[in-house]
């Protein structure tokens, strides 16, 4: 692994510079993390494993996946997984250990340009250090060492489900998970915002307010709002009986989005996703978030939270805004009940 200095990077808008795709272009790989035991899943460990289980064998039947596993943990992992095949396809067991499987927030943010693929290593600190993850601060310096990819430092910290990008210059971020002391002090916004530019290659970044302290990621983007296609927004709906303060988040996300303009000018369509208000009874961390889904080469994969009328509603507003690939619903609700979805626990490379 070959490493840039920080500033080095990308540039906003220069030519020849790296830039984060769009999750809808084609990647070479969906990269997964494997739980080990004695993780803070506790007695639920061995539950967690069978929804990444069932999520690494549904994005394998579309693209190689490569999960992350401490050597220990390997041979349990490649049972649950299965085995990549002679063609590529399947899972790759990558011996790279982690405390939890939070590949999206701990890995690498993939970014491509003249010289290919390389990766921004966000600097993960568990979430402002509201966890201790020895392993996990490490899982991007480390995945770029085995893939032989460039690693460029972001000269912040964040994490990658606090990042959405529509591939054309524009980028949507929560201010409370970013402009927020645990994880960059001292740092004003336009500061946070210039290191974006730099480490990302994007032009505009619009911003929302995000409430602190409320959940452990201080509200990402990525169960909120995410882009579809250039110009149009998947926008997340709060439960109805969801507390005053999530009602807000929306609201002013809402605002926020008619308002902005993206990098090429244009206004932005929302488009509605149901909640899953009906899904039965609960733990209180649970993401009930159709939002949070993954978008892997051919398919989308998105949560099966157990309300029919949700379900289908969001499966039907999915498979209308990505025409050509199979919507998958598969059930997460370990990973959901721990606070994340689908697209917390996949981080994508794109083909270079």
């Amino acid at each position: 692994m070959t490493e840039l200095p920080y500033g080095a990077g990308a540039g906003a808008g220069a030519a020849g510079a790296w830039a984060m795709p769009a999750e809808t272009v084609p990647h070479a790989r969906t990269y997964l993390a494997w739980p080990p035991a004695g993780s803070v899943w506790g007695a639920d460990t061995p539950a967690v494993q069978q929804d990444i289980a069932r999520l690494a064998r549904t994005i394998a039947a579309y693209e190689p996946v490569t999960l992350l596993a401490a050597p220990a943990e390997e041979r349990r992992a490649r049972k649950a997984c299965g085995a990549a095949g002679p063609d590529g396809s399947g899972v790759e067991i990558m011996p790279v250990p982690v405390d939890d499987l939070w590949v999206r927030d701990s890995g690498p943010v993939f970014v491509t340009g003249p010289g290919g693929v390389a990766g921004v290593d966000l600097g993960f600190n568990g979430w402002g250090g509201k966890q201790d993850h020895p392993r996990d601060s490490q899982v991007a310096r480390r995945l770029l060492e085995c893939a032989g990819r460039l690693r460029i430092p972001a000269g912040i910290t964040a994490e990658g489900g606090s990042l959405e990008a529509d591939g054309e210059g524009t980028l949507l971020a929560t201010e409370s998970s970013l402009v927020n002391p645990n994880r960059n002090p001292g740092r004003s916004r336009t500061d946070i915002e210039q290191a974006l530019r730099q480490a990302l290659g994007v032009r505009t970044v619009i911003w929302t307010e995000g409430v602190r302290g409320e959940d452990i990621t201080d509200c990402h983007i990525d169960a909120l709002a995410r882009f579809a296609e250039p110009g149009v927004v998947v926008l997340g709906s709060p439960a109805p009986d969801a507390p005053p303060v999530w009602q807000r988040v929306h609201e002013q996300a809402r605002t926020a989005l008619e308002q902005a303009t993206d990098a090429a000018g244009r206004r932005l369509r929302l488009i509605d996703l149901p909640d899953a208000s009906e899904a039965g009874r609960r733990g209180p961390e649970f993401l009930g978030s159709y939002v949070n889904y993954y978008v892997a080469n051919g398919a989308v994969i998105v949560p099966r939270f157990g309300d029919r009328t949700a379900d289908d509603r969001a499966a039907g507003t999915l498979r209308e805004l990505y025409p050509g690939r199979e919507i998958r619903q598969i059930p997460v609700d370990m990973i959901a009940e721990g606070g994340g979805g689908i697209h917390c626990a996949t981080q994508q490379e794109p083909v270079g």
